[in-house]
């Protein structure tokens, strides 16, 4: 257990009415332990704000970006302190969107398995020269791939 949680259970025991020294010695914290203030807590806070508000700000990135932004900042700090504080922070990235995929369950064409079975067709765009713009509608057999070719526009 971390020092936090065993003084947690000590004010606990205090609430309780257990004195402040039989609860110490049932917990196993010394008396003087209990009246510590961390000073890397206060150190820590406007670096934890300035974090919270750059990842609201840019949600898609992590404590390595941000890092790079709080230097920028002021606040020079090595990856590994920034990646403590960022957990500590209790910060997360979103999770990614997966991207829809087709469904397998879906039906599919049917395959062509025979001459005239399945036609398939498509309008194909083209320039001249002179710039004047051609138009073929080109109809394609899919089992024989002979291809037809018909000008709808015969300008």
């Amino acid at each position: 257990m971390s020092l936090q949680v065993r003084r947690d259970q000590v004010g606990f025991l205090i609430g309780r009415g257990i004195s402040k020294r039989r609860a110490c010695g049932l917990i196993g914290v010394s008396r003087s332990g209990m009246s510590y203030e961390s000073r890397i807590d206060a150190k820590d806070k406007p670096v934890i704000e300035a974090m919270r508000r750059l990842s609201g700000q840019y949600p898609r990135y992590g404590y390595r970006k941000i890092r790079i932004f709080l230097s920028r900042e002021g606040h020079v700090m090595s990856p590994g302190r920034a990646e403590r504080l960022w957990r500590k922070a209790m910060l997360q990235l979103p999770p990614k969107r997966r991207r829809k995929r087709i469904s397998s369950a879906r039906p599919r064409p049917l395959p062509a398995r025979a001459a005239n079975h399945v036609w398939a067709y498509d309008f194909v765009f083209d320039a001249c020269a002179n710039g004047q713009q051609l138009k073929s509608l080109t109809i394609v057999d899919e089992f024989t791939h002979v291809i037809c070719v018909r000008n709808p526009d015969p300008r």
